[in-house]
């Protein structure tokens, strides 16, 4: 053990009853990688689960009954069983059928099949409050099928539940602190590494707490003022 690290399980142990944030400064950058990483994989998880749940939300509500079947296991499946079965079934048991897949791989495809089915239901919700005349007025001025989803049902879906998604992509930010447990380094690994080091447990989850508190509601603020300029028809409000 270096000296630093022998200076600060002294410290921890002597004088734990006395709050010294002081020892987490030389630890900030992690701090701020695990927040820019945690960021990242909700953005792209989010990104890719939700572009998923488009197309199974439309086909789980006019694609062929075996489908429809299949898409309704996969989303009842997902939401029946916690998110850490889940991440540990893909990193841990699908190794025992020779596909082995690296922690960050294993961890971004897990937040994606778990986004992907919360989003299936939030958007076919928003496909089914959609008047039929529209998709009617759509065939008769001679759209097809694909481009009367695209530019006439989808959009208008979308700006109806576009405030639950909002709130089902800060829960993926937060619940992406799951992966952890596979040694993802996204802002609880962090945490924990840093724990371990300085042995200032309040210190440590203090200063988490208020990042994951003070990123994910920047995320929620910043993605909902989004909503005038991608849905300026819809009633979304800020």
């Amino acid at each position: 053990m270096d000296q630093k690290s022998e200076q600060a399980e002294a410290d921890g142990k002597s004088g734990g009853k006395l709050l010294n944030f002081g020892q987490l400064w030389p630890y900030a950058d992690l701090l701020l990688i695990g927040v820019a990483n945690t960021l990242l994989i909700m953005l792209i998880c989010g990104v890719l689960g939700l572009a998923m749940a488009i197309v199974l939300a439309e086909l789980r509500r006019s694609g062929p009954k075996w489908l429809r079947w299949l898409i309704s296991a996969y989303v009842e499946v997902i939401r029946d069983t916690p998110f850490l079965v889940q991440l540990f079934f893909i990193y841990f048991g699908l190794p025992g059928l020779g596909l082995r897949i690296e922690a960050w791989n294993a961890a971004a495809i897990a937040l994606t099949l778990n986004a992907g089915a919360y989003f299936t239901e939030i958007i076919r919700a928003g496909l089914e409050a959609t008047p039929s005349g529209q998709l009617e007025a759509a065939r008769a001025l001679g759209l097809t099928k694909f481009q009367s989803f695209i530019k006439v049902v989808l959009p208008p879906a979308m700006g109806r539940v576009y405030t639950p998604l909002v709130s089902q992509f800060v829960l993926l930010f937060l619940g992406s602190a799951v992966i952890s447990q596979i040694s993802v380094e996204e802002l609880t690994y962090q945490a924990h590494f840093i724990e371990s080091r300085t042995f200032r447990s309040f210190e440590v989850y203090i200063v988490v707490t208020i990042l994951y508190i003070a990123t994910s509601y920047a995320c929620r603020l910043g993605l909902l003022r989004l909503s005038p300029w991608l849905f300026p028809w819809s009633s979304v409000r800020r």
